[in-house]
């Protein structure tokens, strides 16, 4: 008999539902919010009432493609957290009262795991997969984590971001360039068009394996104060220069720390995941990192990057091949780590 996982996700402002099968993607759902644009940022309660909305058009669809009725699924996965308390709380309840309604199990996913986890979405039996133990790192909007994947069930983070994660240095360096949210798309496409080197910007000194981005967000600000002060056009005329000098930084402040992460626990295998890991500055810079340190590079595609429920389904498929369930009154939650 056949192991087919719903997957649920509404950690943010995307709501997803995914369906695998025996390991095997059949669909991949996701219905995106356009209302958060004009505010520079996702606004909680308007996300809240857009999930709402969405999650059983989109629950409809993913089974539809999938070509499975609700009565043949296994059990249900559900992003539990991080993310945001109002948006988790409606995927949450919705998966629970339908595992009530089919009397199936079901099972809460840490999201940032499943981040970790979207290299194991199969789309073809034949697809290729990270080996055992691979290095992963994390990089989103709220996270930014080096972690040792020594299986399924088992992640070693050895740093993390003790400030701003990258993708919130991109996001607010945008906001002040003017730029429309989210910006980190935006400074990628700056980027192709710039000069890396033309602007400075400061790197941290942080101890040991951690991130921090606060000081590289503080540089670049001064940076354009400065400036317009004498020249009122400077961010319009130097737009690509400032975007691919931010991206430039930030790679190599990336790269600074997975080098000594080798160092320290040499693995044949490197990942990316998460939002940031669809910049291509930083795909292409990972590509080449792996190239010269002779390991295998594993860089999802994009459309495994954003939050998406097709790793929600893959990490719960996981979890039920270990009959590792969760109780009905396991409550979501805004804040953890993996």
């Amino acid at each position: 008999m056949s192991d087919i996982i719903l997957g649920i996700e509404s950690s943010c402002d995307d709501t997803s539902a995914a369906v695998v099968k025996d390991g095997i993607l059949l669909s991949n759902i996701i219905a995106s919010q356009k209302v958060h644009e004009s505010y520079g940022g996702v606004v909680p309660e308007l996300a809240s009432r857009a999930h709402i909305q969405n999650i059983v058009p989109v629950v409809n669809e993913a089974l539809r493609q999938a070509g499975i009725d609700r009565q043949d699924l296994s059990a249900i996965a559900f992003t539990r957290g991080p993310g945001l308390l109002g948006s988790l709380l409606v995927g949450t309840s919705f998966a629970k009262g339908l595992a009530i309604s089919l009397d199936i199990p079901t099972i809460d996913v840490n999201h940032l795991h499943a981040h970790v986890l979207s290299h194991f979405v199969r789309q073809l039996p034949e697809d290729e997969v990270p080996e055992f133990p691979y290095m992963c790192l994390l990089i989103s909007g709220g996270n930014s984590q080096i972690i040792l994947v020594h299986s399924p069930y088992d992640m070693e983070i050895i740093g993390r971001t003790i400030d701003d994660a990258a993708g919130e240095a991109f996001d607010k360096c945008a906001k002040v360039m003017g730029l429309p949210y989210p910006g980190g798309p935006h400074i990628d496409r700056l980027a192709t068009e710039g000069d890396p080197l033309k602007f400075k910007f400061s790197k941290p000194h942080i101890p040991d394996l951690d991130y921090s981005f606060s000081g590289l967000k503080t540089s670049f600000l001064y940076t354009l104060r400065d400036a317009l002060k004498t020249d009122p056009d400077f961010i319009a005329e130097n737009m690509p220069d400032l975007a691919a000098s931010l991206q430039h930084t930030i790679i190599e402040i990336l790269l600074h720390k997975l080098s000594l992460a080798l160092e320290h626990h040499p693995v044949r295998h490197l990942a990316i995941g998460g939002g940031v890991s669809a910049n291509s500055g930083v795909r292409a810079a990972i590509a080449d990192f792996c190239a010269r340190h002779k390991i295998r590079a594993w860089i999802p595609p994009r459309p495994f990057t954003t939050d998406n429920a097709a790793m929600v389904a893959i990490a719960g498929y996981f979890k039920y091949r270990q009959k590792d369930f969760a109780s009905l009154d396991l409550p979501a939650y805004s804040r953890v780590t993996i």
